[in-house]
């Protein structure tokens, strides 16, 4: 009888080893998969980062570029014809939409398309100029000595200007959707005097405040 029982001993233990094994078996199939997971997430999360970087960065420039398109614009003073209110090297913040969607006044400081003849008439070959309005549309300008008449009227410049007038504007009737230019340095000033009046579609904004340099910040 006593062989029998070690028997059935030996076989309920190799049973429960078996059970145990299989229980063991489930877990060393899992483990595998945590690790294997974790690197296919690593590199589609920094994928997603570098997206939402272009992002960024394409609306960053889409804006910078409808900004200076259709509102602001800063340009740079290469020339004396504005002193003493502009010195050379000075930049300007000019507004776009103060001439699109407002009313271009006498006294203005306007940044304009150089007319054709600013090349014949001054020399100079610029693309852009920035003067300040004089005469409006409609206006009849003459002047005698250094004093400027519109309409009959001596015209009052409460802006520094430099004087003597120099060249006389003869006399000018502006006509319609046109202005008369003229820089506040007049005596040594290549302005309307010479090349005639500016087209309103020619203005690009209104210059409003000075950034550089530092020193002279402040609006005009």
């Amino acid at each position: 009888m006593k062989p029998v029982r070690v028997d059935a001993l030996a076989t309920r233990r190799e049973e429960s080893s078996n059970v145990i094994e299989s229980r063991v078996e489930p877990v060393t199939l899992v483990e595998p998969l945590d690790v294997d997971e974790a690197p296919t997430k690593r590199p589609r999360r920094r994928r997603r980062s570098v997206i939402e970087w272009l992002i960024v960065v394409v609306a960053a420039v889409l804006v910078s570029l409808l900004i200076r398109t259709y509102v602001f614009q800063t340009f740079y003073i290469p020339s004396g014809s504005m002193e003493p209110t502009l010195l050379i090297g000075d930049r300007i913040v000019v507004s776009k939409l103060s001439v699109e969607l407002g009313t271009v006044h006498r006294g203005d400081i306007v940044v304009f398309k150089a007319p054709a003849a600013v090349l014949t008439q001054c020399g100079d070959n610029v693309t852009d100029l920035v003067k300040r309005v004089i005469g409006l549309p409609g206006d009849t300008l003459t002047s005698k000595g250094n004093t400027i008449y519109v309409n009959g009227q001596p015209l009052a410049q409460p802006w520094a200007h430099n004087e003597p007038l120099g060249r006389q504007i003869g006399t000018v009737t502006v006509k319609a959707n046109h202005y008369f230019m003229m820089g506040d340095n007049q005596p040594s000033s290549c302005d309307s005097r010479y090349w005639g009046t500016v087209p309103r579609s020619s203005i690009i904004g209104k210059a409003f405040v000075r950034i550089w340099p530092l020193s002279r910040l402040g609006f005009l």
